[in-house]
């Protein structure tokens, strides 16, 4: 991976870090989400005026994007209806790298280099120490453990998704705005229908916390599908969770978060990780 690219994947990483910090929202999960990528679809129509609109052959990928999308919104949020952030996270955020791996030697026939193997092991291991510690234990029913689970899967399959079409569109930024469009739409059919058409109304209050999220979050992913076509869609999907170091340090900083000895090193690991998969 090049330097250049390295470090525009880092950029992207720490805008989900920032706005997951910065961004505070007193809503439940799933409002939060429904919001955001309400916000993203308006986001993905002003960006469709100015890039061009993708290749016919990618917007297949776009569709099913849509689809995992809204999945794992679903997912994610009845995962932390129950379960605490310090388990969901790392099952999630922490599994899907290698799922990612796994699945784009399979459909990608990505060439990654032994080094880089070893670099995503060692940057996943470092998500868990970070977010679990030495007093997190993985006490948590097993329904949520298994949403937790199953929101990893969709992240690891809309990656592929995302890697595949945004190569296949020959415009990227045109195929992210795509995805973004559908991804509103479909959450927003799917808020209505859960909690009717009263959930515009309860979000409203929230939009401009909303738009900045949405802009953080869009330009984050848009980042990782250009990416992704330059570059093994492992080692982005790998790089990108580095999201976490950046959570670690703006926590510590504005949010007088303690770093404890296990943080410090699950954050070695991710740096180290890092640095494997940019040898």
């Amino acid at each position: 991976m090049s330097l250049s690219l390295f470090l525009i994947v880092l950029i992207a990483a720490f805008l989900h870090a920032a706005w997951n910090v910065l961004v505070k929202f007193n809503l439940d999960r799933f409002l939060a989400l429904f919001l955001l990528q309400s916000l993203m679809g308006v986001m993905g129509i002003g960006m469709l005026l100015v890039f061009a609109f993708p290749s016919q052959s990618s917007l297949p990928f776009a569709l099913v994007s849509g689809v995992l999308h809204t999945g794992y919104n679903l997912f994610l949020a009845r995962s932390y209806r129950t379960g605490d952030l310090s388990v969901v996270y790392p099952v999630a955020r922490g599994t899907a790298p290698l799922i990612t791996l796994v699945a784009s030697q399979i459909f990608a026939h990505d060439a990654v280099p032994p080094f880089a193997v070893i670099g995503i092991i060692a940057l996943v291991a470092g998500i868990w120490l970070i977010a679990l510690g030495p007093s997190k234990a993985l006490r948590v029913d097993r329904t949520t453990l298994l949403f937790a689970l199953g929101t990893s899967v969709f992240i690891g399959c809309y990656t592929i998704v995302d890697g595949l079409g945004g190569r296949a569109s020959a415009a990227p930024s045109g195929y992210t705005a795509v995805v973004f469009i559908l991804d509103g739409i479909f959450m927003m059919c799917t808020g209505v229908y859960l909690r009717g058409p009263a959930i515009f109304k309860a979000v409203q209050p929230f939009w401009r916390s909303g738009v900045v999220g949405a802009a953080a979050s869009g330009s984050a992913y848009w980042i990782v599908i250009w990416a992704m076509s330059q570059a093994p869609i492992a080692m982005v999907a790998a790089l990108r969770e580095t999201s976490i170091l950046f959570a670690l340090g703006l926590s510590a900083k504005l949010l007088k978060e303690q770093l404890t000895v296990s943080r410090v090193a699950g954050g070695l690991l991710v740096v180290a990780g890092a640095m494997a998969l940019r040898a």
